[in-house]
Formats: C-alpha cells, sequence, structure tokens
C-alpha cells in the first residue's frame, strides 16, 4: 500500500513516521508562534494542558491531538464507537506524560470508577501495540503503560475505593493481560533489536516494581512472580553490550523483585538467583556493582581533591582548624544502597558468587575513553543514579601489564571505608550497618590466597585488608552516641575470620596490638573500666602467653649478647619453653551463630527495600529518553 504525491511514492510506514513526527513538532506549522513576551510559567502550564497556542478571548485553545484523543478516553463513552481507527491512531502520537499522569491524579475515585472499562480498553490495546513491528507503537505504547501505572496508583493513595488490578485490567483479564505483558517484555529485552526500546522494558518494570512504597503490599507483582523475565535479566547481564547499556537497571530490579514477599512465601527469583553458576553471568553482575561502587568511590576522591587544592583549602590554612569538621561533612558523596542491596543478595544466596569478589579487572577510573558528558540526574539521600559510561567502558577493557587492576572485593572495601569515617547521618549509618552485613556473609566462607612465591611483591591474603578495616573502625568511632550495634557487628566478622584460620590451620601474619589494646582502659578509673577489666579476663590465655615468654626471651638475649632476636631465634625459644606453659581451657571459641537474615534482620531489610523503593520512584525519568533520540534511531527503518 502506497501513498502518491505528485512525484514520490512513500510506503505506509514513511507515512506513519511521517505523522508521528508531525505530532511531534505539535503542529508547529499551523499553529502561530507564541508572543516573545509569554513567560515561563504559563508556557509550563500550557504544556502541561497539552496547548498548542494561546488563546485570546473569543477562541478557544488549540489541543495537541493526542490530548484530544486522551479526553476521549476520559469521557464514558467508548471513543472507538466514532473512530473506528482510534487506538490505531492513538499510538503513533507522541506521549504527553504529564497531561495523561495529571488528568488521571484530577480524578477523584468515583469519577476514575465510571472511565473503568475506557482504562482497561487503553490497558489492554498498549500490550497489543507492544507486538507491533513499527517501533513508533511500541515506544509509545510502554510510556502510555507507565504513565497509566503511575497515575491509577497516585490515585490509590489518598483512596481505596477500588482495586489496582480491577481499574488497569479487570478481574476477569488480569491473568491473560500479565501474561501478555510479561511476554512481550520478555522478547523484547532478549532481541537483538533497539537498545531504546530496551531501556523502556526496564524503566517500565521498575515502575511496575516500585509504584508502591512497601513492594510486598503490590499485589500485581504476584504476575511477575508468576510470568518470570529473570532469565532475561540474566542475559543482560551475561552479554557486555547489553550489560554496559543496562546493567546497572537489570541489577536493580533484580534486587528488588528478589525482596517481594520474601518471608512470607515461596518467591522465584531467590530460588533461581540461588542456583546460578553460570560465569559469565555472575562475572557480569559482579562488573555492574563494580562499576557503581568504583564510581561513588571515584567521586568522593575527586571531591576531596578539590577540597584539599582549592580554594576551601586556602582558607583552611589562613584560619586554622576550625573548619575542619565541616570539610568531612562537604566532601561526602551520597551512598547507594540500592546497588548494595544488590550485592548483598548474591553474597547472601549465591555461594558460586563467592568466587567473584576476588575476579582481577582494571582499575576503574584508571583506563577511560573519551565519551560525551552524560546528563545531570536528581541525587537524593538513597541516590540509584548509575555510573558514568566513561567507568563502564573502561573496565570492559582487557588486562595488561602497565595497568593496575582491582577485584570486586576491594572496589566494596573502599566504598565501606569512606562510608564508615562518619555514620552520624541516618542514611550513612544504615549504608555502614548494611556493608558490615555484607561482610559478615562474606566473612563465613572466606577465601584466602597463598602468598605469591616472589617475596619482593608487597602482597598480602585479602583477609588482611578486611582486618584493616574492622580495626579502623573499632578504634576510630568512640563517639558518645555509641554505634554498639556496629561494634558487635565489626567483632563478629573479626572472629569469623579468625575461626577460619583455625579451621584451616592458617597462620595469618597479622599486626594484632591496635585490636588487642582493651588493656589500658581496665588501669584507668574511667566509666568503661569495668567493662574492660571482662574483656581483659577473657584475654587471659593471651596474658599468660605474653608474661610466660617475655622474659624468657629476654633472658636468651641477654646470655648471647644479642640486641634484637631474629624470628627464627625467638620461635626456638619458643619451642624449648612451651611445655612449661599453663593455659586455661577454653571452650567453644571456634564456633559462631551463623548469620540469619530473617530472625534478626528482617526489620531493617524491610525499612532499607522501602527507602530504595521510594528513590527509584523518584529518580526514575522516562522523558531521560527524548523524542529526537528514538527519532534518530527509527528514521531508517525501510
Amino acid at each position: 500500500m502506497c501513498v502518491t504525491g505528485s512525484s514520490t511514492v512513500l510506503p505506509l510506514q514513511k507515512v506513519f513516521f511521517f505523522f508521528f513526527f508531525f505530532s511531534e513538532t505539535e503542529f508547529s506549522l499551523l499553529s502561530p508562534r507564541l508572543e516573545c513576551n509569554d513567560s515561563l510559567t504559563m508556557a509550563q502550564v500550557e504544556k502541561r494542558g497539552g496547548l498548542l497556542r494561546k488563546s485570546s478571548a473569543s477562541k478557544k485553545p488549540l489541543k495537541e491531538k493526542v490530548v484530544l484523543m486522551y479526553d476521549e478516553i476520559f469521557m464514558t463513552e467508548d471513543p472507538s464507537k466514532c473512530s473506528p481507527r482510534f487506538w490505531e491512531e492513538l499510538f503513533l502520537m507522541k506521549v504527553n506524560l504529564e497531561y495523561l499522569e495529571g488528568k488521571l491524579e484530577s480524578l477523584d475515585g468515583e469519577e476514575l470508577m465510571k472511565i473503568k472499562d475506557n482504562i482497561n480498553c487503553l490497558f489492554q490495546h498498549c500490550i497489543q501495540a507492544l507486538g507491533e513491528e513499527h517501533p513508533i507503537r511500541v515506544v509509545n505504547a510502554l510510556q502510555t503503560l507507565c504513565a497509566l501505572i503511575r497515575g491509577v496508583h497516585q490515585k490509590n493513595k489518598s483512596t481505596s475505593g477500588f482495586d489496582i488490578i480491577n481499574m488497569l485490567m479487570g478481574f476477569d483479564k488480569a491473568e491473560l493481560c500479565m501474561k501478555n505483558l510479561m511476554e512481550s517484555l520478555d522478547s523484547l529485552l532478549c532481541a537483538e533489536g533497539s537498545e531504546s526500546l530496551k531501556s523502556l522494558c526496564l524503566k517500565l518494570l521498575l515502575c511496575l516494581v516500585t509504584v508502591t512504597d512497601n513492594i510486598s503490599q503490590n499485589t500485581i507483582l504476584e504476575y511477575v512472580m508468576i510470568n518470570s523475565i529473570f532469565e532475561a535479566i540474566l542475559q543482560i547481564l551475561s552479554h557486555p553490550p547489553s550489560r554496559r547499556e543496562h546493567g546497572y537497571d537489570a541489577v536493580v530490579l533484580l534486587a528488588l523483585l528478589v525482596n517481594y514477599r520474601k518471608y512470607e512465601s515461596v518467591n522465584p527469583y531467590i530460588v533461581k538467583l540461588s542456583i546460578v553458576d553460570d560465569e559469565a553471568t555472575l562475572n557480569g553482575m559482579g562488573l555492574v556493582i563494580a562499576q557503581a561502587l568504583s564510581e561513588y568511590n571515584r567521586q568522593y576522591k575527586d571531591k576531596e581533591e578539590e577540597h584539599q587544592s582549592g580554594f576551601f583549602s586556602a582558607l583552611t590554612n589562613m584560619v586554622g582548624s576550625m573548619f575542619i569538621a565541616d570539610a568531612h561533612e562537604k566532601i561526602s558523596v551520597q551512598t547507594n544502597e540500592a546497588i548494595l542491596l544488590a550485592l548483598y543478595e548474591a553474597v547472601h544466596l549465591n555461594r558460586n558468587f563467592i568466587t567473584v569478589l576476588a575476579q582481577s579487572h582494571p582499575e576503574m577510573g584508571l583506563v577511560t575513553t573519551p565519551v560525551s558528558p552524560a546528563p545531570a540526574t536528581p541525587v537524593t539521600p538513597l541516590g540509584t543514579t548509575p555510573p558514568s559510561s566513561d567507568v563502564i567502558s573502561s573496565v570492559e577493557l582487557p588486562l595488561d601489564a602497565d595497568v593496575q587492576t582491582s577485584n570486586l572485593l576491594i572496589t566494596f572495601l573502599k566504598y565501606s571505608s569512606i562510608v564508615m569515617q562518619d555514620t552520624k547521618d541516618e542514611h550513612r549509618l544504615h549504608s555502614g550497618k548494611l556493608c558490615l552485613i555484607i561482610l559478615t556473609c562474606i566473612a563465613e566462607p572466606m577465601r584466602h590466597r597463598k602468598k605469591a612465591a616472589d617475596k619482593n611483591l608487597p602482597c598480602r591474603p585479602l583477609v588482611c585488608a578486611v582486618l584493616d578495616l574492622m580495626v579502623e573502625f573499632i578504634v576510630t568511632h568512640m563517639m558518645k552516641e555509641f554505634p554498639m550495634d556496629l561494634y558487635i557487628r565489626c567483632i563478629q566478622v573479626v572472629h569469623k575470620l579468625l575461626c577460619y584460620q583455625k579451621k584451616c590451620r592458617v597462620r595469618l601474619h597479622y599486626t594484632w596490638r591496635e585490636l588487642w589494646s582493651v588493656l589500658r582502659l581496665s588501669t584507668n578509673a574511667g566509666q568503661w573500666k569495668e567493662a574492660a577489666s571482662k574483656v581483659t579476663h577473657a584475654l587471659v590465655n593471651i596474658r599468660a602467653i605474653i608474661n610466660h615468654f617475655n622474659p624468657k626471651i629476654e633472658s636468651y638475649a641477654a646470655v648471647n649478647h644479642i640486641s634484637q632476636l631474629s624470628e627464627e631465634q625467638v620461635l626456638e625459644v619458643v619451642r624449648a619453653n612451651y611445655d612449661t606453659l599453663t593455659l586455661k581451657l577454653q571452650d567453644g571459641l571456634d564456633q559462631y551463630e551463623r548469620y540469619s537474615e530473617q530472625h534478626k534482620e528482617a526489620a531493617f531489610f524491610k525499612e532499607l527495600v522501602r527507602s530504595i523503593s521510594t528513590n527509584v520512584r523518584r529518580n526514575l525519568a522516562f522523558h531521560t529518553l527524548s523524542q529526537e533520540v528514538l527519532l534518530k534511531e527509527f528514521s531508517t527503518i525501510s
């Protein structure tokens, strides 16, 4: 079928494309331009109202055609009665998200129920349009679904007079509608087609998951459990090009789906995540998490250097240290609990993921490729902004002898050390707690590297870095509002690591002096004297060893006229005097209570997921995929 002009013949799809572009320009050729002195406020009002130009006193304002079609949907009559091609034409129009959502929010529950049949019909036609070959229809259908879901749920916050599923789909058609929707999304995510469409699919799914603060109260997710997209998410993570484009959204989506009613029923996403053993998929997930954490570390480092070398540093040098405390607050970077939750679920649920922690990759941020600057995105206390594209591209490079390497565990420890510097802020306190919970899960099956054969390399097992972080936190957070919960978690991590050392008969070369210094508190008349005395008494064996061997070592040195003994000489003294050492038998020191989320941490994770859901919803912007980008991408369609 063709449309014939004086000298050109256009295929029908080209006509559709022109028709879409015509609506995109908002009929600018037919409408007079706005006066130059029109205020910005009036322009914004007109945009929300779908107006094409200001009205005179005697004329009604012109509206976009799509807005006129929306208005027909919000009538009680079926809009397709008078216009048989109504639904076909609707999805060729550029979506006006603001108007559609605003219209839904402006109606009360009773008014919304009157147009339920039209809302159901719109929802069903959106799903049908997802199967169209023309990508413009698919894009507009995806964006319309987002507006519908958000708008109806916003209305449900103030009234409980209707059921969400009934309002969107109708009870009798809900199962089939959601089955078709999830199958279409799965196909789009797994296809080799448009990356923009895949991005919109993930945004729609994130919208669907986060429309309620408590995701476990989102009844629509029952259909997402039944019609799983787990394999589609894994495919994105295992395929480098898709991972670079969509890995962040995919990982956050998976983390949220895992937390749907996890304590109340069998969640298929938990079951499937726990048995994933594909190396490419697990490494892909680890790379995405490492990228986000590395971006946080990079931002902190940049801000720190900026303060050290800029005007603030010069001002501090002039007036002394009175602004030191403020300096630390100013260089803080917003934490990212969404990506931490993803790391936690991977470590906690999947025993194979532990090997990903030590998988080497180029140090992120050191090797980058020139890219255009990413658009600014809003940042909230529990931000979920993905890392910039320069960091994402850098980690995909092959290893090189001249490039410093890192791994997920090291990147995570750097992140944790920054977060734990200041736990006064509630969000950073929660982030620090989550870091310690993750370390607790890592410590139970902790892996240790063997020491390198080349003694000239300054190499230590990864466990030393974990111990360094725990000791640093313990000795540097003596504040009035004592973070006892975090202290206990630090000590539990250290205990589990020591238990592992004993079980595997591994002697760890580590300087314990900083950790075992409670003795000075027990000899002072402070408020912690009694507690310190109890701890000191519990270290009776350590004290016995020190008191027994120190005189022997000093005597050996004096007799042999040696000022400083070597390790071999000290070991010789220990072996010669070991039989006379008396130690108190301690039972159960190498036993510990295994980590259990449901019994001890359920309340924390429920509140955490609620905060993450709220912030994902707040930061979810469908307009970031501009129509200009889509037009350019689809302009080659024949």
